[in-house]
């Protein structure tokens, strides 16, 4: 395969969950193509070609393989040495947005999902030609390719001409598409992960003698969990390893493993993968660190030329617990408990803390895997299998970095309808980032990127190991509560102070209680009590005393949750009525979490005597923390899921013309000019001050005539390329009034930036008003990201900004207004009116629609965005656009 095809070229996942290659055509797969021809039946020929005669494939053959030919892409699917599919498109002339598609399949293949991953990947490429519809003919009868057209989820219209169909496919990837899309990969996703978390046969391979040997580690485990299926090693060594018959090499197997566990030295990965691969095995669990970058491309190359997935490198295994296949495939001291939660971690200590920590509280694991370096299965697929396995009620993830963040948001977003996903943030911190760069050789991302990723997927996301357990004991054993209002109980005044100020730092209310509701508490506690919130229910209270009060809490509305915070005393020690019983008796209808000081555990679940369990913590705050993150889920859960609005005036064609031309003259990119800038606005309905451009004095004067508001002010702008903060250069002029001033201050600017400025940006001054920030980073990683906030010069020293991914729907857009510390300021603050926030609304959603249609642009800042009670318009815009290619994060494809 040539490098040009190599790069083009990209594994996918059938149906089925075998793995085929989608490339480009060259000139040497014209046998192998004319092969798929010649194997098609006489009916198949001619629903593809009109006709069962042999010449249209070897002419169709012909075509597809001749790469040079202007307006003509063909993609192929290879499955092993076979060619098994082509799709191809060809524009009636250059610059046409309309292809002709032609589409075939091997016989063989069919219903196996091979052409609607042909055609996904061929409209990425159409797209990107500029393409935006296919015609396609078919024989009215062909059935087969109609349904292919209906079940990619493009908008097609059908016109039926005599024997023959013509169908229009309309190449705009809408929701409806992008959902079909994650359909097609979520099904092949968790059928292609049955031999790795559902397999009849393991294969350990580097299983050694020693006690220290991490393979045979793997065995006693597998062993001793009780696997359901059939267990073999590999030690050239050995007849029997922890009593399994072992075998010198993997083709010496008696059978073929759906598992392979691989525990060998690095430089023996590539070539024990390449012998699994041929020997038919469909997994792997690469438990080996310290793979180079030869190695680990040599074993990835494997896993794919063979159709094989992988965990791993650099990991401490994976387990199922469910009864019917009883795996335990790590190197773990302890088994772990049947349950609900899913697991996945890249950190193997993480998973360790978390096994036993889920273990410890009862929780139990459905499933876990340790994804080391994730060279292939990531969180999205293992979010994908819980998603569907009927067992995991918890999703718990710990990621140091992500490989499709946008695909796996979408994902994230659509699970947590289901089950909370819960994840710790790791690499907030420079040196954290630093440190995982150098565990899992991929650096994780910025912060405010990953929040604002977490926050659009409903992911909880909290900052330690112990935090997410935390979090983990109250969403298993709780129901969500309504809201953020806490009462807190306590038999200590000082403690329930403590319990409160926990409270109120977590983002939690802790609302003065009503009249009726105090007085009926004051009835059930002990004389001495105060009911107010906190509620002091005294040193004597005893455990009936207790459970009335929480049970009328719980009853009344007046609050959302309870936290009950105990310190152990004398009275309840001398009396054996611990006050922490009243809490495991009966039943509550809204969330009780309990604090018990002096505890040794951080946190524990009181079994309760009707069922179920009640969270207790170490300390107020974990409690405290755990019940932000259960409102903030509720809160989550409760808004509808947002959409894309259509917008009115958009003209991306012109944009992409507009970019195009500028990197025609400039290949390299950079910064536009205040012209270019403003073209792009305008493509997108962005509203921007009046001005005007001038490159000498008397243009200059004429503008500030023009422009001048009704006070007769304006302001110049000095410009030159490469300027980006103009107020530090002392580029910009203010409040000049008469044509003396401005062309004094025109002259200034020429005579101090002498040989360098270009022109001038001549504005009325504008007016009073909020001044915000609006803009836009293009992130390798994540894609492009839209930031608000305040603006003006003192933006980047104040860091008051919030981030979502774009592309923003109604509902991200809402929330990003409102997260800003400035944002009392949009909505009227000490008499002021509220600002145009329908307006305001509007400019993000334009310029997060530029950024999604425009690749090439990197950067962009609207600062100062003016906001007034009238209207918002972009007072400054700055615009970077670079050679990018177009990237499609949610064309199904493989690492």
């Amino acid at each position: 395969m040539t490098d040009v095809v190599q790069d083009n070229a990209a594994h996918a996942l059938m149906a089925d969950g075998s793995t085929v290659l989608i490339r480009p055509a060259q000139r040497d797969d014209r046998d192998r193509l004319l092969e798929l021809y010649r194997r098609m039946s006489p009916e198949n020929l001619r629903l593809r070609f009109f006709s069962s005669a042999a010449r249209p494939g070897r002419w169709a053959a012909e075509r597809a393989c001749d790469p040079g030919r202007t307006g003509h892409t063909a993609l192929l699917a290879e499955l092993g040495e076979r060619i098994v599919g082509v799709a191809e498109y060809e524009k009636a002339e250059p610059g046409s947005v309309s292809a002709d598609l032609a589409l075939a399949v091997a016989d063989d293949l069919h219903h196996r999902g091979v052409g609607t991953l042909l055609l996904e990947h061929l409209v990425h490429a159409a797209r990107t030609d500029g393409v935006r519809f296919f015609t396609a003919d078919a024989l009215a009868d062909n059935h087969k390719v109609q349904q292919v057209f209906t079940d990619v989820g493009l908008r097609v219209t059908r016109r039926l001409d005599g024997p023959e169909l013509r169908c229009t496919v309309a190449l705009e990837p809408d929701e409806r598409y992008l959902e079909a899309c994650e359909e097609r990969g979520r099904t092949a996703g968790t059928v292609s992960l049955e031999p790795l978390l559902r397999p009849g046969c393991i294969a350990v391979v580097g299983a050694g003698r020693g006690p220290g040997s991490v393979g045979r580690a793997v065995l006693r485990n597998l062993r001793r969990g009780g696997f359901a299926g059939r267990l073999l090693a590999v030690n050239p060594h050995a007849h029997a390893v922890e009593r399994t018959p072992s075998y010198p090499s993997v083709d010496a197997l008696p059978a073929v493993p759906d598992l392979a566990v691989l525990a060998v030295p690095a430089a023996a990965v590539p070539a024990t993968a390449e012998a699994c691969g041929k020997a038919g095995v469909r997994a792997l669990v690469v438990l080996t660190s310290g793979l180079d970058e030869r190695q680990g491309v040599a074993l990835l190359d494997a896993c794919r030329s063979h159709g094989m997935r992988l965990v791993g490198p650099n990991c401490l295994g994976i387990a199922n617990t469910d009864d019917a296949v009883r795996l335990d495939a790590t190197f773990a001291a302890r088994r772990p408990a049947r349950g609900r939660a899913g697991v996945a971690v890249q950190s193997g200590g993480v998973g360790i803390a978390l096994l036993d920590g889920l273990t410890r509280l009862g929780i139990g694991v459905s499933s876990f895997v340790s994804l080391g370096d994730k060279y292939d299965v990531s969180g999205n697929d293992l979010l994908q299998w819980w998603e569907s396995d009927e067992t995991t009620e918890l999703a718990l993830l710990h990621l140091e970095s992500f490989g499709n963040p946008r695909a796996f948001s979408r994902t994230a977003r659509r699970v947590a309808r289901r089950i909370p996903v819960l994840t710790v943030d790791a690499g907030r911190s420079a040196a954290g980032r630093r440190a995982a760069a150098s565990h899992t050789a991929a650096a994780a991302t910025p912060t405010m990127t990953r929040q604002a990723l977490f926050t659009q997927a409903g992911v909880i996301a909290t900052r330690s190991v112990s935090e997410l357990l935390d979090t983990a004991a109250l969403l298993h054993s709780q129901p969500l509560p309504g809201g953020s209002r806490v009462a807190v109980v306590s038999n200590a005044g000082g403690v329930g102070v403590l319990a409160a100020d926990a409270c109120a730092e977590a983002g939690l209310t802790v609302p003065e209680l009503p009249a009726g509701l105090v007085d009926d508490l004051l009835r059930a506690l002990p004389e001495g009590a105060f009911a107010a919130n906190p509620v002091d229910a005294t040193a004597a209270v005893g455990s009936q005393a207790l459970r009335a009060c929480v049970e009328r809490l719980t009853a009344h509305g007046a609050v959302d949750a309870v936290l009950v915070a105990l310190a152990p005393t004398a009275l309840a020690a001398a009396t054996g009525d611990d006050p922490v019983l009243g809490l495991l008796a009966g039943r509550c209808s809204r969330p009780v979490a309990a604090v018990v000081l002096g505890q040794p555990e951080q946190v524990r679940l009181l079994p309760r005597t009707q069922g179920g369990a009640v969270p207790a913590y170490a300390d107020a705050a974990s409690a405290a923390r755990a019940l932000a993150h259960a409102a903030e889920r509720a809160r989550w859960l409760a808004r509808p899921p947002g959409a894309r609005p259509v917008l009115d005036g958009v003209d991306p064609v012109r944009a992409r013309a507009v970019v195009d031309g500028f990197l025609a003259d400039r290949p390299e990119g950079g910064w536009l000019d205040p012209r270019g800038c403003a073209e792009l606005l305008d493509c997108y309905g962005i509203r921007q001050l009046p001005w005007a451009w001038a490159e000498n004095e008397d243009d200059t004067a004429e503008a500030a005539v023009r422009l001048a508001g009704p006070d007769g002010r304006v302001a110049l702008k000095a410009y030159w390329p490469g300027l980006v903060h103009k107020s530090e250069q002392g580029a910009v002029l203010l409040d000049l009034q008469g044509e003396s001033q401005v062309r004094a201050a025109c002259r200034d600017l020429a005579a101090r930036f002498a040989g360098t400025m270009t022109g001038v940006l001549v504005q009325p001054m504008a007016g009073r008003g909020t001044e915000l920030f609006a803009g836009v980073t293009a992130d390798d990683v994540f894609g492009p990201l839209v930031l608000f906030g305040l603006g003006g010069t003192a933006t980047e020293v104040l860091a008051d900004h919030a981030a979502r991914l774009a592309p923003l729907t109604d509902r991200d857009v809402h929330e990003l207004i409102t997260a800003p510390r400035c944002a009392p300021l949009l909505f009227g603050h000490r008499g002021a009116g509220p600002v145009d926030l329908a307006g305001l609304e509007q400019q993000l959603l334009r310029l997060s629609a530029m950024v999604h249609d425009l690749p090439q642009l990197t950067e962009a800042d609207l600062n100062p965005l003016l906001a007034r009670p009238d209207g918002v318009a972009a007072v400054d815009v700055r615009i970077r656009v670079l050679p990018r290619r177009e990237h499609d994060p949610y064309l199904r494809r493989l690492r």
